[in-house]
């Protein structure tokens, strides 16, 4: 089939195969992509609105026994920076947050190698004791299914006990690249792609949302990288637990993949970044909000991915340590990022981790 009948059926609302995706993304007109992907985003979502959530990204501990190699945050129990947070650190960070205006923080951690269930039901149950009004965004599949097996629980146990304890929602986080030869690559240590769609799908059935997030750019090919989307899709079609998409390029600097296999991998650019953006818009039909990735790409090309297929600004992220960790270090003011959407003509409106509107903020 021609690009351009493609292009004609996925206007007039048919569903993109992963033959004709494949063809998209290795010969695809750039500007085609985005113009298709951004008439899908139009028809799904207000067009004249960009939303975007006040959070702050928490990482409670960098101890972590999976050793990813694309990480450059991760430290062992002994290092000498290693650290659990404790109850006082916790509500000084939540403290700030709500005082910007924040009704939700992201918990992200390692795989602690003796931390039990017990241990992460206590950090919920203190945070929601200071600060019930306070939605938690916590734990990636991952750090569920390692809690759950030190604990010797079902992953069901475990979501329902963390669930009982002040769990709200759960992050994407920990999908990079779904495709096993990838995580055999790159995370060998890592749970595999099916065990996170799993997890996920288990999370749905318990009544959490959750989000779903791509890291590409890691040495995976056009095949792995459409494998992905189409595991995300058909989870979707099960369960329609999933508010958001986020992918994001892999950032190299100061990490072990770059040292070992750096002469392989291209460090891919804004170019390539917005070329994947349009096709997950246009593959995930069933995903209505599409978040862009401005911690990683700055804010001219975050306002560029607004006209191809993006309708999401993401978080205000007072804070980010893992990006940061290696090389990366975009940062806004809440008058910037409001200023950056509407500057690229959009609405900038507040929501919550639901997509549940809040308000709407002008410059």
């Amino acid at each position: 089939m021609s690009l351009d009948a493609i292009y004609a059926n996925v206007l007039n609302g048919q569903r993109v195969s992963r033959t004709e995706a494949l063809e998209l993304l290795q010969h695809g007109d750039l500007l085609k992509l985005g113009a298709v992907a951004n008439s899908l985003r139009n028809r799904k979502t207000d067009p004249g609105v960009v939303t975007f959530i006040i959070d702050r990204n928490i990482n409670y501990s960098n101890i972590c026994t999976c050793k990813c190699t694309f990480c450059a945050f991760y430290r062992d129990e002994d290092s000498a920076d290693a650290y659990w947070l404790d109850r006082e650190a916790f509500r000084e960070k939540i403290r700030q947050t709500v005082e910007v205006g924040g009704r939700q923080i992201l918990l992200q951690g390692g795989l602690h190698p003796s931390k039990t269930i017990e241990d992460y039901e206590l950090m919920l149950r203190q945070i929601k004791e200071d600060f019930p009004e306070v939605n938690i965004h916590a734990f990636g599949a991952p750090e569920i299914h390692h809690i759950a097996s030190l604990s010797a629980l079902s992953v069901r146990e475990c979501l329902r006990r963390l669930i009982g304890a002040g769990l709200g929602s759960i992050p994407g986080g920990g999908a990079e690249i779904l495709a096993d030869r990838v995580r055999q690559r790159i995370s060998p240590n890592k749970i595999r792609g099916r065990q996170w769609i799993d997890i996920m799908k288990e999370a749905h059935r318990e009544g959490l949302r959750t989000t779903a997030t791509m890291m590409f750019g890691a040495g995976e090919s056009p095949e792995e990288l459409v494998e992905h989307l189409d595991m995300l899709r058909e989870a979707q079609d099960e369960t329609g637990g999933f508010t958001a998409f986020i992918p994001w390029t892999y950032q190299p600097d100061h990490t072990e993949l770059a040292r070992t296999q750096g002469a392989s991998l291209r460090k891919l650019t804004s170019y390539d970044y917005l070329r994947v953006l349009a096709l997950c818009r246009i593959y995930l039909d069933n995903f209505d909000n599409l978040q862009v990735s401005w911690v990683t790409q700055g804010a001219k090309v975050a306002q560029v991915a607004l006209r191809f297929g993006a309708n999401d600004f993401g978080s205000l992220m007072l804070e980010e340590n893992v990006v940061k960790s290696a090389g990366v270090s975009f940062r806004m003011s809440l008058e910037e990022l409001v200023h950056t959407i509407s500057s690229a003509g959009y609405v900038a409106l507040e929501r919550n981790v639901f997509y549940e509107p809040l308000r709407r903020h002008t410059v």
